[in-house]
């Protein structure tokens, strides 16, 4: 049995690479918060959004199945000389059920592994 390689695809069958991730708890709600960082998407790249079906949510998917989950917000951040350099997108997932958290985070381990992440805690800022 061959195993599914994890990928996230906001387009039905093109690939996105994870740059970094951010993992946060919103202290007003206390809902897990995952900020999926990408530093280019082949989709707005190649055009291919126009030509594929947006599914309306982030795609997910590994071994396990798929994840199908609509962003709480999507950040384009542009910058260069001109400020239209697309510099990376920010996708943020709002995830109030601890059991989905469980899934994402198994999710999110097998993407590290697959391409070379590793985990690490951010260091306070000034240091």
């Amino acid at each position: 049995m061959d195993s599914q390689v994890p990928t996230i695809q906001f387009y039905e069958g093109i690939s996105e690479q994870l740059s970094n991730v951010s993992l946060r708890r919103d202290r007003a709600t206390g809902a897990k918060l995952a900020i999926l960082i990408f530093e280019q998407l082949k989709s707005i790249e190649q055009f291919n959004s126009f030509r594929n079906r947006f599914s309306g949510s982030l795609q997910l998917i590994d071994d396990e199945g798929t994840i199908s989950i609509e962003p709480a917000g999507v950040k384009f951040i542009f910058g260069g000389p001109e400020g239209d350099d697309l510099e990376r997108v920010e996708c943020t997932l709002e995830i109030d059920r601890d059991d989905y958290w469980e899934r994402f985070m198994r999710f999110m381990h097998r993407y590290a592994d697959a391409n070379g992440m590793a985990y690490g805690d951010a260091s306070p800022r000034g240091e």
